[in-house]
């Protein structure tokens, strides 16, 4: 066989390997793939089946790992299943703690099973990416990311995801929708943990209510010996108290005010129990026919049935019918007790007895009228010819009765009845009439011992009804006795409509001759509303007037400095800008003239466009002293007045002209008002801003809660209102969550402006102390271990860590004495940034040992007046610096201040709602606060900045403050949204704000609102709506509405503005005895609050006759506070001004004026009834007194019982348990409550015990008439008060203070909603009534005086 031939030696192809091998087999490949796929289409991509034949961008898959992969999340996983309608996936998303390394693994992000369908796909492809966009909108919902999805995904993104998020959030289910799945994750557990907790808790306090009220089979004392009902408080209700109550509530309470029927089987069951446990059932059917529920049914009987007829369960220890007088006068005690034994209250029978002279029979004849008066009776037309027609029938019977009969005087006989089937012995007692007899009745009583008054009365009234309509003209009383002997048994069993026989009504207490109704709300003025419709001559007019007053000299010239601002650079930007878009965000540094100029530039715009008679531009800003400056600064440079073009509004104060005013400075809470309380928003809130032609809102970088929660309002009203043009201004440049906020960049405009700051040279606290030289002399480096060989940085280290953590004034005093010799001669000012007023009075205090210094404070809590003191140049000579808070940092602009001196620090406030604890703690500021406050120094000329921390401090400093929302208490929010009439859901509003609040944070707040009277079944109720509008904690608010109510309103201003400051008492650490035992000189045993309070009166008292600062001595000799005493008084004004604001007080209030002081202080020094009303505004925070067993000792004139040692007297609430005294607190070693079994306290604090502050005792009746709801025991042990706290006493206590309590609700409603108007007279009869024994009964704690 003869060798192969080279070309065939590999079938003829090219060699292995080569470039032509490779381009051969891939012709051979296409070949063969085109021969195979041959008429059919080609394959498509992922991208194509996910996003279209033309989608080019990420698909949801990818957009979902790489926002996994940018919060350091772990890759996401995916679930799939196949059902009928195709395949369905889920994504889960993990995370590993960096710390811990422990792997968080949350549940699959499932739609809810009604949309279930919604994520079916037809195949796996597509569920996976429909899972991947579900999840991405539940984690980046607050995003508009739909252009950068695929088309198909668009609409999920745009209706379908947010409709399910609505939904979410109707259920209260918005922590679906968070950024941070894994936070919400953790903090859901650590609130479910801490809601087990205190659930198992509650369970068991219940359980323990449950046992010891439980319905047993044993006898009732066997009922009564729990022990923990023998260690209850004990309440008592004096006689004469309790029937004006009774008198009072049975001829004005409403039962079953909607018309609610109780079901037929209901019916018939509590028919059924309330008869077995004592009641008569034709009293049970009568309560059942009127009431709504079992519990009102209950309350009905306790009420109306007398006492003789009550279960015995329901009486007092010791009941015994009727009453025993204390009388010197025994002849009188005896005729009422006689007229008492036919069944009438003793206090009407001794009132008749003396109204008739003493005269017995005639007292008699006018009781029997009272239960006869609407009988009719015939008129006597002649003289009675039968004179002795009574003695002739006397001996009639005597004849027919015998021994039976009784002859008690001439005009009075009894007759012992028999009454078949009674037990009781019964007799029937006549008297002659005063009138003629028999053409008119006598005087009848039923006597018996064994049946209750009422039904004798009864007895009484059907009989003289029976004698009137068949026995008149006739000798009547054997027939009287005949019928009563027959009827009497029926009318036991049946005795008639409680309402119709029951105790007859007190003289005190009569019917309205009309209906008493509380008035509605008296509506506002209207207001004027001009809409965009302008009056063209008018606007020519106004047009002119600006084009003439622009070439005065005056203008010419602050023109010339208006255009040096970068902001004059950008007028026709901004200008354009707001013409064009709805919402226009300006962002500027520091010194830009975005808060002066912007509004300028667009009131002019409309001036030239001859429609400048419709602008009316308001210009939020978020504090006061900002507000009022800017308005200072634009009029001036408007050269006008304040109050003529340009105004302001605050809390306070206004300089504006209706009509005349064009700009509007306001601070932010103000425009909310405005929001809230606009007749127009009833039904529309966006009418309330129909006469506002732009809104301008200043700092929205601070995100303050105000600044959130008006927003979120705008954003709403821009959908309704086209023509309303919203202006947001930031300091910083970080606009865009703001514009994402309002619709992103087709919706929003924005103008950016360059700072104009000069250059700012920054020294950390290092460099200082080298410039300075301060803590580093010869004692410094003597206590180095080798002091030959001291280096630099050795001195430094040292003197760093000498610093300690705080704020140290006295490096604060050597920095100001470097800059002030650095700078010499040349002018300018030193602002030093510090956290609070405290800090800012130590740091003035040091200062003031530097010579040549003009000091002063800077914060909110100052008057307007010294808050524009700063802007002042200092005195000739002298250097100007200024301690303030952060409210300097943007707020304001003072333009000589060349150097800073930041501290760093600032005070936040932040709230734990799982523990709902409020801490106002000192934090080292954010970045970007640190920014603001370095360019305070560079607006004049090249500034200094000198920074109390180090480098490495500021670089771990957070970037920006977390906003206002996450981290303070939610009631005032929810209220105020609540408050806002067209919002329906708070909790869903809320789900809408820029950054949403923690649905645990709104739930809390909500259920807070409910149990404070705020709130009813979520509507705003008459206390709820005047607490929205007055600016404070919702309690003070409270403790102020009601002072205004029960005449003690200055009072009340005081303690509340003390709870919004602090106590004026300061106790130095080296005089703390002295402090305390000062302090105590003032304490009445009150509490803290009314001793505070009498320490401030006495300060008001002092400085009206000596002045402000001539009691400086005296605060110092009783450890006084002369500035807190000052910012006291400072917040008293601040809330007076809104109680007139909100009309709560006439606008003429005065305090000591003549004309108002009687009605609205006439209770100010009545320490029961303000003990009472800051339990109740303080209520649910209240806690109970546990006294140890009483222990005596022996006297001389004899055995006397010991006050408790103060360390074994005990503190409990509901939410701790024990709880501790503070010892800052003048109760701490208290050992006597007087009688006080409980304490309220505003604040507690959790360090190695749980202590509180601010405490107030008050004793039982304040708790029954303010706190929470009272629960019946029905074994007749008590009551039980907001669920927990019991109190032993009679069952019928619990339902006279429920129903006055109810009554009082009404009182306060009416006299809310109308407190400067005057009701009808039967309406003022009743509450001056109902407040009255409010009162009486705070005052003497239940008794009689």
């Amino acid at each position: 066989m003869g060798p192969k031939s080279k070309g065939n030696a590999r079938g003829g192809g090219p060699k292995p390997g080569t470039k032509q091998a490779k381009a051969a087999a891939e012709k051979s490949a296409q070949t063969a793939n085109a021969q195979q796929n041959e008429g059919e289409a080609k394959k498509p991509t992922v991208k194509q089946i996910i996003g279209g034949a033309s989608w080019t961008g990420k698909l949801p898959v990818n957009l979902l790992s790489e926002h996994c992969q940018k919060q350091k999340w772990e890759k996401p996983e995916y679930t799939m299943t196949q059902s009928a309608k195709g395949f369905v996936s889920s994504v889960i998303l993990s995370k590993v703690d960096p710390k811990t390394k422990e792997k968080v693994t949350l549940p699959s992000m499932q739609l809810p099973p009604a949309r279930r369908d919604l994520g079916a796909r037809p195949t796996a492809l597509e569920a996976r990416h429909f899972a991947a966009i579900y999840a991405l909108y539940r984690v980046c919902n607050m995003r508009n990311m739909s252009l950068m999805l695929p088309p198909d995904y668009r609409k999920l993104w745009k209706d379908d995801f947010p409709a399910l998020k609505a939904e979410a959030t109707a259920e209260g289910k918005a922590w679906m929708y968070e950024a941070d799945p894994f936070l919400v994750k953790q903090q859901r557990d650590a609130a479910a943990a801490d809601m087990e907790k205190k659930k198992t808790e509650q369970q068991k306090l219940q359980a323990k209510a449950k046992e010891d009220g439980a319905l047993s089979s044993g006898g009732l004392e066997e009922r009564k010996s729990g022990k923990g009902w023998s260690q209850a408080p004990k309440i008592e209700l004096g006689t004469k108290i309790r029937r004006d109550i009774e008198d009072l509530l049975r001829y004005k309470t409403v039962w079953n005010p909607y018309g609610v029927t109780i079901p037929e089987p209901q019916r018939k069951a509590i028919i059924d129990d309330l008869s077995q446990v004592g009641f008569r059932r034709s009293h049970v059917k009568e309560a059942v026919a009127e009431c709504k529920d079992r519990e009102e049914v209950l309350e009905w009987l306790l009420l109306y049935v007398p006492e003789d007829d009550l279960p015995s369960w329901s009486l007092p220890e010791g009941y015994s019918a009727g009453i025993s007088l204390a009388s010197g006068d025994l002849v009188r005690e005896s005729k009422i007790k006689r007229l008492a034994a036919a069944g009438y209250p003793s206090e009407l029978c001794a009132r008749t007895l003396d109204n008739a002279g003493g005269n017995e029979a005639l007292a008699a004849e006018k009781l029997q009228m009272t239960i006869t008066q609407h009988i009719s009776q015939s008129a006597s037309t002649e003289e009675d010819e039968q004179e002795d027609a009574w003695a002739e029938e006397a001996v009639t019977l005597e004849a027919i009765f015998g021994d039976r009969y009784k002859r008690v005087s001439k005009i009075v006989c009894e007759i012992q009845g028999e009454v078949p089937n009674m037990e009781e012995l019964v007799s029937f007692r006549f008297q002659k009439p005063t009138i003629s007899y028999p053409t008119h009745p006598p005087i009848i009583s039923v006597l018996s011992n064994g049946l209750p008054a009422y039904i004798r009365l009864s007895a009484v009234r059907q009989a003289i009804r029976y004698a009137t309509e068949d026995l008149i003209g006739t000798q009547m009383i054997f027939s009287l006795v005949d019928w009563l002997e027959t009827n009497l048994p029926r009318i036991v069993e049946s005795p008639g409509p409680l309402r119709d026989i029951s105790t007859t009504p007190s003289e005190s207490v009569k019917e309205p001759t009309a209906t008493t109704q509380l008035p509605l709300r008296s509506a506002r003025k209207n207001s004027v509303s001009s809409g965009a419709q302008s009056s063209s001559q008018l606007g020519i007019t106004l047009r002119k007037d600006w084009e003439s007053k622009k070439t005065s000299a005056a203008q010419i010239k602050m023109n010339r400095q208006r255009q040096s601002l970068p902001a004059w650079a950008m007028q026709e930007s901004i200008i354009q800008c707001v013409n064009t878009y709805q919402v226009t965000i300006i962002s500027g540094e520091t010194g830009s003239g975005k808060s002066t100029q912007s509004v300028q530039f667009i009131l002019d715009d409309l001036l030239k466009r001859d429609i400048g008679d419709v602008a009316n531009i308001v210009c939020t800003q978020p504090r006061r002293i900002s507000a009022l400056s800017l308005a200072d600064r634009v009029s001036d440079e408007r050269c006008s007045t304040v109050g003529d073009e340009v105004g302001y509004i605050i809390r306070g104060g206004s300089k504006v002209k209706s009509g005349r005013t064009k700009i509007t400075f306001m601070t932010t809470g103000v425009l909310l008002r405005r929001l809230q309380t606009s007749p127009e928003s009833s039904d529309d809130i966006a009418k309330s801003l129909v006469d506002i032609t732009h809104v301008v809102v200043d700092e929205v970088h601070e995100r303050s809660l105000d600044t959130d929660f008006l927003l979120a309002l705008l954003r709403d009203i821009l959908n309704r209102h086209e023509n309303l043009k919203v202006i947001l201004m930031s300091a910083t440049l970080d606009a865009d969550i703001f514009m994402q906020y309002f619709g992103g960049p087709s919706r929003v405009g924005r103008v950016n402006i360059p700072g104009r700051t000069f250059p700012v040279e920054d020294y950390y606290v290092d460099d200082i102390l080298r410039q300075t030289g301060f803590n580093r002399g010869a004692s410094m480096i003597s206590d180095l271990d080798d002091a030959a060989e001291v280096t630099e940085d050795q001195v430094l280290g040292k003197s760093l860590r000498s610093l300690g953590f705080g704020i140290n004034y006295d490096l604060i005093v050597s920095t100001v004495r470097y800059i002030d010799s650095q700078l010499g001669d040349d002018p300018g000012g030193i602002l030093i940034f510090l956290p609070g007023t405290m800090e800012i009075d130590r740091c003035l205090n040091a200062i003031r040992a530097v010579p040549n210094l003009h000091a002063l404070p800077l914060h909110a809590s100052l008057l307007p007046a010294e808050q524009k003191r700063v802007f002042n140049p200092a005195p000739k000579g002298k250097r100007k610096v200024i301690a303030a808070t952060n409210v300097a940092e943007t707020s304001i602009t003072i333009d000589d201040v060349v150097a800073v001196i930041d501290t760093g620090r600032v005070k936040e406030t932040s709230f734990d709602p799982k523990d709902n604890v409020v801490k106002l703690q000192e934090v080292w500021a954010s970045q970007a606060a640190c920014k603001q406050r370095r360019g305070r120094a560079g607006r004049v000329k090249a500034g200094k900045c000198y920074k109390l921390f180090t480098r490495s401090v500021e670089s771990n400093m957070a970037p920006r403050p977390d906003p206002e929302i996450r981290r303070v208490p939610l009631e005032q929010l929810c209220l105020s949204v609540v408050a806002m009439n067209s919002i329906q859901n708070a909790a869903d509003f809320l789900a809408k704000t820029l950054t949403p609040p923690e649905t645990i944070a709104v739930e809390g707040a909500l259920s807070l609102l409910h149990s404070i009277g705020a709130l009813d079944n979520n509507k705003l109720t008459a206390l709820g709506r005047h607490m929205s509008m007055i600016p404070a904690d919702l309690r003070c608010a409270k403790l102020m509405v009601y002072g205004s109510i029960f005449g003690c309103v200055d009072a009340c201003i005081t303690i509340a503005s003390i709870l919004i400051a602090r106590s004026p008492f300061v106790s130095p650490r080296d005089k703390r005895e002295e402090a305390t035992a000062a302090r105590a000189a003032f304490s009445r045993g009150g509490g803290d609050l009314l001793t505070d309070l009498a320490a401030y009166q006495q300060w008001s008292e002092r400085s009206k006759s000596t002045g402000y600062w001539q009691s400086n001595s005296w605060c110092s000799e009783n450890f006084l506070s002369h500035q807190t005493l000052r910012e006291i008084s400072s917040n008293r004004a601040q809330l007076l001004t809104s109680l007139k604001d909100a009309g709560i007080l006439p606008i003429d209030y005065k305090k000591n004026s003549t004309a108002s002081s009687n009605q609205w202080d006439r209770n100010s020094n009545n320490t029961s009834l303000l003990q009472a009303l800051i339990a109740g505004s303080f209520n649910p925070q209240i806690a109970q007194i546990k006294f140890p067993d009483k222990k005596y000792t022996a006297s001389m004139t004899g055995t006397i019982e010991l006050d408790p040692d103060a360390r074994t007297i005990k503190y409990f609430n509901l939410e701790n348990g024990r709880v501790f005294i503070h010892p800052s607190s003048v109760l701490f070693s208290a050992q006597n409550f007087a009688n006080a079994m409980y304490i309220s306290y505003f604040s507690k604090m959790e360090t190695s015990k749980v202590f509180i502050r601010e405490l107030t005792p008050f004793n039982a009746y304040s708790l029954l008439l303010f706190a929470g709801s009272i629960i019946l025991d029905t074994m007749g042990r008590g009551l039980v008060v907001d669920g927990w706290l019991r109190l032993r006493g009679w069952a019928r206590i619990g339902v006279l203070i429920s129903r006055l309590r109810m009554m009082l609700d009404d009182v306060l409603a009416a006299r809310i909603d109308n407190p400067s108007s005057s009701l009808n007279r039967a309406g003022e009869e009743l509450e001056s009534k109902v407040i009255e024994l409010v009162t009486k009964l705070v005052d003497y704690n239940g008794l009689d005086q």
